[in-house]
Protein backbone atom coordinates (compact mmCIF):
# COMPACT_ATOMS: atom_id res chain seq x y z
CA UNK A 1 0.00 0.00 0.00
CA UNK A 2 2.86 2.38 0.79
CA UNK A 3 4.36 1.74 -2.64
CA UNK A 4 1.03 2.44 -4.36
CA UNK A 5 0.59 5.58 -2.27
CA UNK A 6 4.07 6.74 -3.26
CA UNK A 7 3.38 6.11 -6.96
CA UNK A 8 0.09 8.00 -6.90
CA UNK A 9 1.74 10.84 -4.96
CA UNK A 10 4.40 11.09 -7.66
CA UNK A 11 1.84 11.11 -10.48
CA UNK A 12 -0.23 13.69 -8.62
CA UNK A 13 2.84 15.93 -8.32
CA UNK A 14 3.25 15.78 -12.10
CA UNK A 15 -0.46 16.19 -12.88
CA UNK A 16 -0.87 19.27 -10.70
CA UNK A 17 2.73 20.44 -11.11
CA UNK A 18 3.97 23.61 -12.79
CA UNK A 19 3.87 22.13 -16.32
CA UNK A 20 0.17 21.27 -16.16
CA UNK A 21 -0.72 24.60 -14.61
CA UNK A 22 1.20 26.41 -17.36
CA UNK A 23 -0.58 24.30 -20.00
CA UNK A 24 -4.02 25.10 -18.57
CA UNK A 25 -3.24 28.81 -18.15
CA UNK A 26 -1.52 28.91 -21.53
CA UNK A 27 -4.45 27.27 -23.30
CA UNK A 28 -6.83 29.74 -21.68
CA UNK A 29 -4.68 32.71 -22.71
CA UNK A 30 -4.30 31.30 -26.24
CA UNK A 31 -8.07 30.96 -26.60
CA UNK A 32 -8.68 34.39 -25.08
CA UNK A 33 -6.34 36.00 -27.63
CA UNK A 34 -7.84 34.04 -30.54
CA UNK A 35 -11.32 35.14 -29.46
CA UNK A 36 -10.23 38.77 -29.24
CA UNK A 37 -11.04 38.92 -25.50
CA UNK A 38 -14.72 38.28 -26.30
CA UNK A 39 -15.35 36.34 -23.03
CA UNK A 40 -14.37 39.44 -21.04
CA UNK A 41 -16.21 41.98 -23.17
CA UNK A 42 -19.37 39.82 -23.20
CA UNK A 43 -19.66 39.11 -19.46
CA UNK A 44 -22.78 41.29 -19.12
CA UNK A 45 -24.30 39.69 -22.22
CA UNK A 46 -23.63 36.25 -20.73
CA UNK A 47 -25.51 37.16 -17.56
CA UNK A 48 -28.43 38.50 -19.60
CA UNK A 49 -28.59 35.33 -21.69
CA UNK A 50 -28.44 33.16 -18.56
CA UNK A 51 -31.31 35.08 -16.94
CA UNK A 52 -33.46 34.96 -20.08
CA UNK A 53 -32.84 31.24 -20.47
CA UNK A 54 -34.79 30.29 -17.35
CA UNK A 55 -37.68 29.18 -19.55
CA UNK A 56 -37.08 25.66 -20.82
CA UNK A 57 -37.54 26.52 -24.50
CA UNK A 58 -37.88 24.05 -27.35
CA UNK A 59 -37.80 20.58 -25.77
CA UNK A 60 -36.65 19.09 -29.06
CA UNK A 61 -33.27 20.78 -28.50
CA UNK A 62 -32.52 19.57 -24.98
CA UNK A 63 -33.74 18.17 -21.66
CA UNK A 64 -33.34 21.18 -19.32
CA UNK A 65 -33.16 24.95 -19.73
CA UNK A 66 -29.71 26.53 -20.23
CA UNK A 67 -30.21 28.27 -16.85
CA UNK A 68 -30.80 24.89 -15.18
CA UNK A 69 -27.69 23.58 -16.95
CA UNK A 70 -25.68 26.53 -15.59
CA UNK A 71 -27.01 25.89 -12.08
CA UNK A 72 -26.19 22.17 -12.37
CA UNK A 73 -22.69 23.05 -13.53
CA UNK A 74 -22.32 25.45 -10.60
CA UNK A 75 -23.64 22.74 -8.30
CA UNK A 76 -20.70 20.58 -9.39
CA UNK A 77 -18.06 23.33 -9.13
CA UNK A 78 -19.16 25.41 -6.12
CA UNK A 79 -18.06 23.07 -3.36
CA UNK A 80 -15.43 22.57 -0.70
CA UNK A 81 -12.86 24.23 -2.96
CA UNK A 82 -14.60 27.57 -2.51
CA UNK A 83 -14.17 27.39 1.27
CA UNK A 84 -11.41 24.95 2.18
CA UNK A 85 -9.53 25.26 -1.14
CA UNK A 86 -9.23 29.06 -0.98
CA UNK A 87 -8.02 28.87 2.62
CA UNK A 88 -5.42 26.25 1.71
CA UNK A 89 -4.15 28.37 -1.19
CA UNK A 90 -3.69 31.37 1.11
CA UNK A 91 -2.10 29.21 3.82
CA UNK A 92 0.47 27.83 1.36
CA UNK A 93 0.98 30.81 -0.95
CA UNK A 94 0.00 33.84 1.08
CA UNK A 95 -2.58 36.51 0.17
CA UNK A 96 -1.10 36.81 -3.34
CA UNK A 97 -2.59 33.40 -4.17
CA UNK A 98 -5.99 35.07 -4.41
CA UNK A 99 -4.73 37.32 -7.23
CA UNK A 100 -3.61 34.28 -9.21
CA UNK A 101 -6.99 32.65 -8.63
CA UNK A 102 -8.54 35.73 -10.27
CA UNK A 103 -6.11 35.53 -13.19
CA UNK A 104 -6.91 31.84 -13.63
CA UNK A 105 -10.65 32.57 -13.67
CA UNK A 106 -10.40 35.40 -16.21
CA UNK A 107 -8.48 33.37 -18.79
CA UNK A 108 -10.50 30.33 -17.72
CA UNK A 109 -13.63 32.02 -19.02
CA UNK A 110 -12.27 31.62 -22.55
CA UNK A 111 -11.52 27.96 -21.82
CA UNK A 112 -14.98 27.33 -20.36
CA UNK A 113 -16.65 29.15 -23.27
CA UNK A 114 -14.79 26.99 -25.79
CA UNK A 115 -15.48 23.75 -23.90
CA UNK A 116 -19.19 24.41 -23.82
CA UNK A 117 -19.39 25.60 -27.43
CA UNK A 118 -17.70 22.42 -28.68
CA UNK A 119 -19.77 20.19 -26.39
CA UNK A 120 -23.06 21.63 -27.71
CA UNK A 121 -21.87 21.75 -31.33
CA UNK A 122 -20.82 18.07 -31.34
CA UNK A 123 -23.47 16.63 -29.02
CA UNK A 124 -25.49 13.57 -29.99
CA UNK A 125 -28.81 11.95 -29.12
CA UNK A 126 -28.49 8.71 -27.20
CA UNK A 127 -30.82 5.71 -27.73
CA UNK A 128 -33.26 7.17 -25.20
CA UNK A 129 -33.58 10.32 -27.31
CA UNK A 130 -31.69 12.52 -24.80
CA UNK A 131 -28.92 14.89 -25.82
CA UNK A 132 -25.46 13.96 -24.56
CA UNK A 133 -22.15 15.70 -25.08
CA UNK A 134 -18.87 16.82 -23.59
CA UNK A 135 -15.16 16.63 -24.43
CA UNK A 136 -15.39 12.92 -25.26
CA UNK A 137 -17.94 13.59 -28.01
CA UNK A 138 -16.13 16.73 -29.21
CA UNK A 139 -12.96 14.68 -29.55
CA UNK A 140 -14.59 11.77 -31.37
CA UNK A 141 -16.87 13.83 -33.62
CA UNK A 142 -14.61 16.84 -34.06
CA UNK A 143 -11.19 15.24 -34.44
CA UNK A 144 -12.43 12.02 -36.05
CA UNK A 145 -12.62 8.30 -35.16
CA UNK A 146 -8.83 7.93 -34.94
CA UNK A 147 -8.95 10.21 -31.87
CA UNK A 148 -11.80 8.29 -30.20
CA UNK A 149 -9.33 6.67 -27.77
CA UNK A 150 -8.52 10.10 -26.38
CA UNK A 151 -12.20 10.74 -25.73
CA UNK A 152 -12.44 7.35 -24.01
CA UNK A 153 -9.51 8.32 -21.76
CA UNK A 154 -11.30 11.49 -20.73
CA UNK A 155 -14.47 9.52 -19.98
CA UNK A 156 -12.54 6.93 -17.96
CA UNK A 157 -10.79 9.59 -15.87
CA UNK A 158 -14.06 11.46 -15.33
CA UNK A 159 -16.08 8.35 -14.55
CA UNK A 160 -13.63 7.21 -11.88
CA UNK A 161 -12.75 10.62 -10.46
CA UNK A 162 -16.40 11.39 -9.83
CA UNK A 163 -16.75 8.72 -7.15
CA UNK A 164 -13.94 10.34 -5.20
CA UNK A 165 -13.85 14.05 -5.81
CA UNK A 166 -17.55 14.37 -6.64
CA UNK A 167 -19.04 11.94 -4.13
CA UNK A 168 -17.19 10.33 -1.21
CA UNK A 169 -14.78 13.21 -0.56
CA UNK A 170 -17.68 15.68 -0.60
CA UNK A 171 -19.88 13.76 1.85
CA UNK A 172 -16.83 13.19 4.04
CA UNK A 173 -16.27 16.98 4.23
CA UNK A 174 -19.98 17.43 4.93
CA UNK A 175 -19.86 14.90 7.77
CA UNK A 176 -16.76 16.52 9.29
CA UNK A 177 -18.36 19.98 9.19
CA UNK A 178 -21.71 18.90 10.67
CA UNK A 179 -20.00 16.70 13.27
CA UNK A 180 -17.60 19.39 14.46
CA UNK A 181 -20.17 22.19 14.64
CA UNK A 182 -23.43 20.45 15.49
CA UNK A 183 -22.37 17.07 16.87
CA UNK A 184 -24.15 15.13 14.11
CA UNK A 185 -22.74 11.56 13.91
CA UNK A 186 -21.05 10.74 10.62
CA UNK A 187 -23.31 7.76 9.97
CA UNK A 188 -26.41 9.95 10.33
CA UNK A 189 -25.04 12.44 7.80
CA UNK A 190 -24.25 9.54 5.48
CA UNK A 191 -27.68 7.91 5.64
CA UNK A 192 -29.67 11.15 5.38
CA UNK A 193 -27.49 12.31 2.49
CA UNK A 194 -27.94 8.97 0.74
CA UNK A 195 -31.73 9.24 0.99
CA UNK A 196 -31.86 12.83 -0.27
CA UNK A 197 -29.34 12.26 -3.06
CA UNK A 198 -31.12 9.08 -4.11
CA UNK A 199 -34.42 10.96 -4.48
CA UNK A 200 -32.76 13.41 -6.86
CA UNK A 201 -30.18 11.35 -8.75
CA UNK A 202 -32.50 8.46 -9.58
CA UNK A 203 -34.76 10.96 -11.35
CA UNK A 204 -32.07 11.86 -13.88
CA UNK A 205 -31.01 15.21 -15.30
CA UNK A 206 -34.49 16.77 -15.26
CA UNK A 207 -34.80 16.30 -11.51
CA UNK A 208 -31.17 17.29 -10.90
CA UNK A 209 -31.69 20.43 -12.98
CA UNK A 210 -34.87 21.35 -11.12
CA UNK A 211 -33.24 20.93 -7.70
CA UNK A 212 -30.12 22.81 -8.81
CA UNK A 213 -32.25 25.66 -10.16
CA UNK A 214 -33.95 26.01 -6.77
CA UNK A 215 -31.00 25.39 -4.44
CA UNK A 216 -27.87 26.79 -6.11
CA UNK A 217 -28.95 30.45 -6.46
CA UNK A 218 -30.14 30.42 -2.84
CA UNK A 219 -26.91 28.93 -1.49
CA UNK A 220 -24.69 31.28 -3.52
CA UNK A 221 -26.64 34.40 -2.55
CA UNK A 222 -26.83 33.37 1.13
CA UNK A 223 -23.08 32.77 1.28
CA UNK A 224 -22.33 36.08 -0.44
CA UNK A 225 -24.64 37.94 1.98
CA UNK A 226 -22.95 36.31 4.99
CA UNK A 227 -19.54 37.21 3.56
CA UNK A 228 -20.55 40.82 2.88
CA UNK A 229 -21.80 41.17 6.47
CA UNK A 230 -18.46 39.82 7.73
CA UNK A 231 -16.59 42.26 5.47
CA UNK A 232 -18.71 45.19 6.66
CA UNK A 233 -17.74 44.32 10.23
CA UNK A 234 -14.06 44.30 9.18
CA UNK A 235 -14.39 47.19 6.67
CA UNK A 236 -11.33 49.03 8.02
CA UNK A 237 -9.14 46.05 7.13
CA UNK A 238 -10.25 45.81 3.47
CA UNK A 239 -7.78 48.37 1.98
CA UNK A 240 -4.87 46.66 3.76
CA UNK A 241 -6.10 43.24 2.65
CA UNK A 242 -6.31 44.32 -1.00
CA UNK A 243 -2.82 45.82 -0.76
CA UNK A 244 -1.50 42.50 0.61
CA UNK A 245 -3.17 40.53 -2.19
CA UNK A 246 -1.68 42.64 -4.98
CA UNK A 247 1.72 43.11 -3.31
CA UNK A 248 2.30 39.46 -2.52
CA UNK A 249 1.17 38.31 -5.96
CA UNK A 250 4.52 39.66 -7.19
CA UNK A 251 6.77 39.68 -4.10
CA UNK A 252 7.63 37.04 -1.47
CA UNK A 253 5.85 36.88 1.87
CA UNK A 254 8.11 36.76 4.92
CA UNK A 255 7.45 34.23 7.66
CA UNK A 256 5.24 35.69 10.36
CA UNK A 257 3.30 34.11 13.23
CA UNK A 258 2.23 30.64 12.14
CA UNK A 259 2.80 31.43 8.45
CA UNK A 260 5.97 29.83 7.13
CA UNK A 261 6.53 32.39 4.36
CA UNK A 262 6.08 31.91 0.62
CA UNK A 263 7.85 32.81 -2.61
CA UNK A 264 6.04 34.37 -5.57
CA UNK A 265 6.07 30.98 -7.29
CA UNK A 266 4.16 29.48 -4.36
CA UNK A 267 1.49 32.19 -4.59
CA UNK A 268 1.20 31.56 -8.32
CA UNK A 269 1.24 27.77 -8.10
CA UNK A 270 -1.30 27.36 -5.31
CA UNK A 271 -3.51 30.19 -6.56
CA UNK A 272 -3.67 28.68 -10.05
CA UNK A 273 -4.07 25.09 -8.80
CA UNK A 274 -6.86 25.91 -6.35
CA UNK A 275 -8.52 28.20 -8.87
CA UNK A 276 -8.68 25.40 -11.42
CA UNK A 277 -9.78 22.94 -8.74
CA UNK A 278 -12.63 25.27 -7.83
CA UNK A 279 -13.96 26.42 -11.21
CA UNK A 280 -12.79 23.40 -13.30
CA UNK A 281 -11.97 25.54 -16.34
CA UNK A 282 -9.85 23.29 -18.55
CA UNK A 283 -11.28 20.05 -17.16
CA UNK A 284 -14.22 19.98 -19.57
CA UNK A 285 -17.00 19.32 -17.08
CA UNK A 286 -19.28 22.30 -17.86
CA UNK A 287 -19.77 21.20 -21.47
CA UNK A 288 -21.23 17.87 -20.36
CA UNK A 289 -24.08 19.61 -18.56
CA UNK A 290 -24.70 22.39 -21.09
CA UNK A 291 -24.98 19.75 -23.83
CA UNK A 292 -28.25 18.71 -22.16
CA UNK A 293 -29.63 22.27 -22.30
CA UNK A 294 -32.28 23.43 -24.75
CA UNK A 295 -30.21 25.35 -27.27
CA UNK A 296 -29.96 26.08 -30.97
CA UNK A 297 -26.79 28.15 -30.59
CA UNK A 298 -23.50 26.66 -29.32
CA UNK A 299 -22.14 30.21 -28.98
CA UNK A 300 -24.96 31.32 -26.67
CA UNK A 301 -24.55 28.11 -24.65
CA UNK A 302 -20.85 28.90 -24.36
CA UNK A 303 -21.56 32.44 -23.14
CA UNK A 304 -23.93 31.10 -20.49
CA UNK A 305 -21.46 28.39 -19.48
CA UNK A 306 -18.52 30.79 -19.05
CA UNK A 307 -20.50 32.79 -16.46
CA UNK A 308 -20.11 29.83 -14.11
CA UNK A 309 -16.37 30.46 -13.85
CA UNK A 310 -16.97 34.14 -13.05
CA UNK A 311 -19.51 33.34 -10.32
CA UNK A 312 -17.47 30.50 -8.83
CA UNK A 313 -14.10 32.23 -8.56
CA UNK A 314 -14.38 35.98 -9.09
CA UNK A 315 -17.40 36.19 -6.76
CA UNK A 316 -17.57 33.29 -4.29
CA UNK A 317 -13.86 32.47 -3.87
CA UNK A 318 -13.14 36.20 -3.54
CA UNK A 319 -15.61 36.44 -0.66
CA UNK A 320 -13.88 33.63 1.21
CA UNK A 321 -10.40 34.98 0.48
CA UNK A 322 -11.17 38.55 1.52
CA UNK A 323 -12.72 37.46 4.82
CA UNK A 324 -9.63 35.34 5.59
CA UNK A 325 -7.10 38.07 4.74
CA UNK A 326 -9.12 40.82 6.48
CA UNK A 327 -9.32 38.72 9.64
CA UNK A 328 -5.51 38.53 9.82
CA UNK A 329 -5.77 34.86 10.71
CA UNK A 330 -3.98 33.73 7.55
CA UNK A 331 -0.80 33.99 9.66
CA UNK A 332 -2.21 31.78 12.43
CA UNK A 333 -0.95 28.48 11.02
CA UNK A 334 -4.47 27.14 10.48
CA UNK A 335 -5.47 25.85 7.05
CA UNK A 336 -8.44 24.58 5.06
CA UNK A 337 -11.97 24.78 6.41
CA UNK A 338 -10.60 25.39 9.93
CA UNK A 339 -9.02 28.65 8.75
CA UNK A 340 -12.20 29.75 6.95
CA UNK A 341 -14.32 28.98 10.02
CA UNK A 342 -11.94 30.89 12.31
CA UNK A 343 -11.96 33.91 9.96
CA UNK A 344 -15.76 34.07 9.80
CA UNK A 345 -16.00 33.54 13.55
CA UNK A 346 -13.63 36.47 14.10
CA UNK A 347 -16.04 38.73 12.21
CA UNK A 348 -19.25 37.09 13.43
CA UNK A 349 -18.42 35.73 16.91
CA UNK A 350 -20.41 32.70 17.91
CA UNK A 351 -22.10 32.19 14.55
CA UNK A 352 -19.30 32.43 11.95
CA UNK A 353 -18.21 28.82 12.32
CA UNK A 354 -21.82 27.67 11.92
CA UNK A 355 -22.12 29.71 8.71
CA UNK A 356 -19.12 27.84 7.31
CA UNK A 357 -20.41 24.46 8.51
CA UNK A 358 -23.81 24.95 6.85
CA UNK A 359 -22.23 26.37 3.68
CA UNK A 360 -19.82 23.43 3.45
CA UNK A 361 -22.69 20.96 3.89
CA UNK A 362 -24.88 22.56 1.21
CA UNK A 363 -21.98 23.13 -1.21
CA UNK A 364 -20.88 19.50 -0.80
CA UNK A 365 -24.45 18.21 -1.25
CA UNK A 366 -24.97 20.08 -4.52
CA UNK A 367 -21.54 19.01 -5.77
CA UNK A 368 -22.57 15.37 -5.35
CA UNK A 369 -25.70 16.04 -7.42
CA UNK A 370 -23.82 17.87 -10.19
CA UNK A 371 -21.01 15.35 -10.41
CA UNK A 372 -23.45 12.44 -10.54
CA UNK A 373 -24.55 13.64 -13.98
CA UNK A 374 -21.00 14.32 -15.16
CA UNK A 375 -19.81 10.84 -14.23
CA UNK A 376 -22.98 9.22 -15.55
CA UNK A 377 -22.38 10.69 -19.00
CA UNK A 378 -18.78 9.49 -18.92
CA UNK A 379 -19.88 5.91 -18.19
CA UNK A 380 -22.61 6.15 -20.83
CA UNK A 381 -19.95 7.10 -23.38
CA UNK A 382 -17.82 4.09 -22.38
CA UNK A 383 -20.49 1.42 -21.85
CA UNK A 384 -23.74 2.72 -23.32
CA UNK A 385 -27.14 3.55 -21.82
CA UNK A 386 -27.28 0.18 -20.06
CA UNK A 387 -24.77 1.61 -17.57
CA UNK A 388 -27.06 4.43 -16.42
CA UNK A 389 -29.32 2.73 -13.84
CA UNK A 390 -26.53 0.59 -12.28
CA UNK A 391 -24.34 3.70 -12.10
CA UNK A 392 -27.02 5.71 -10.29
CA UNK A 393 -27.57 2.92 -7.76
CA UNK A 394 -23.84 2.52 -7.05
CA UNK A 395 -23.45 6.31 -6.82
CA UNK A 396 -26.14 6.54 -4.15
CA UNK A 397 -24.81 3.54 -2.20
CA UNK A 398 -21.31 5.07 -2.14
CA UNK A 399 -22.51 8.15 -0.22
CA UNK A 400 -22.74 6.71 3.35
CA UNK A 401 -19.39 4.93 2.96
CA UNK A 402 -17.81 8.26 2.11
CA UNK A 403 -19.22 9.78 5.29
CA UNK A 404 -17.59 7.26 7.64
CA UNK A 405 -14.38 6.31 5.77
CA UNK A 406 -10.85 7.66 6.01
CA UNK A 407 -10.27 8.93 2.50
CA UNK A 408 -6.69 10.21 2.35
CA UNK A 409 -5.72 7.82 -0.45
CA UNK A 410 -9.09 8.06 -2.20
CA UNK A 411 -8.77 11.85 -2.17
CA UNK A 412 -5.26 11.67 -3.63
CA UNK A 413 -6.29 9.23 -6.37
CA UNK A 414 -9.43 11.18 -7.27
CA UNK A 415 -7.49 14.45 -7.33
CA UNK A 416 -5.00 12.85 -9.73
CA UNK A 417 -7.71 11.48 -12.04
CA UNK A 418 -9.49 14.84 -11.95
CA UNK A 419 -6.32 16.55 -13.15
CA UNK A 420 -5.76 13.95 -15.85
CA UNK A 421 -9.14 14.91 -17.36
CA UNK A 422 -7.48 18.14 -18.48
CA UNK A 423 -5.01 16.45 -20.84
CA UNK A 424 -7.44 15.12 -23.51
CA UNK A 425 -9.59 18.23 -23.13
CA UNK A 426 -6.71 20.68 -23.66
CA UNK A 427 -5.55 18.78 -26.74
CA UNK A 428 -9.05 19.01 -28.23
CA UNK A 429 -9.41 22.70 -27.37
CA UNK A 430 -6.18 23.63 -29.14
CA UNK A 431 -6.81 21.46 -32.21
CA UNK A 432 -10.43 22.60 -32.54
CA UNK A 433 -9.76 26.28 -31.75
CA UNK A 434 -10.14 27.33 -35.45
CA UNK A 435 -13.71 25.97 -35.35
CA UNK A 436 -14.39 27.83 -32.08
CA UNK A 437 -13.24 31.09 -33.64
CA UNK A 438 -15.19 30.45 -36.87
CA UNK A 439 -18.48 29.70 -35.10
CA UNK A 440 -18.02 32.70 -32.81
CA UNK A 441 -17.36 35.12 -35.66
CA UNK A 442 -20.30 33.81 -37.68
CA UNK A 443 -22.61 34.17 -34.69
CA UNK A 444 -21.68 37.76 -33.87
CA UNK A 445 -21.77 38.75 -37.53
CA UNK A 446 -25.47 37.80 -37.48
CA UNK A 447 -26.43 38.59 -33.87
CA UNK A 448 -25.72 41.22 -31.22
CA UNK A 449 -25.65 38.58 -28.46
Amino acid sequence: METLDSIVNGVNGLVWGPLMLVLILGTGLFLMLRLGFMPLTKIAAGFRLAWRSRAKGDESTGEISPFQALMTSLAATVGTGNIAGVATAIFLGGPGALFWMWATALVGMATKYSEVLLAVHFREKDPRGEFTGGPMYAIRNGLGPKWAWLGALFALFGGLAGFGIGNMVQVNSMADALGASFGVPDWVTGLVSMALIGLVVLGGIRRIGAVAEALVPFMCVAYIVASVIALIVMAEAIPTALALIFTHAFSPVAATGGFAGAAVMAAMRYGVARGIFSNEAGLGTAGIVQAAGTSKSPVRSGMIGMIGTFIDTIVICTMTGLVIVCSGLWTSGASGAVLSAAAFDAALPGIGRYVIAVALAIFAFTTILGWSYLSERCWEFLVGVRAILPFRIVWVIAVPFGAIAHLDFAWLLADTLNGLMAVPNLIALVLLSPLVVKLTREHFAANRE
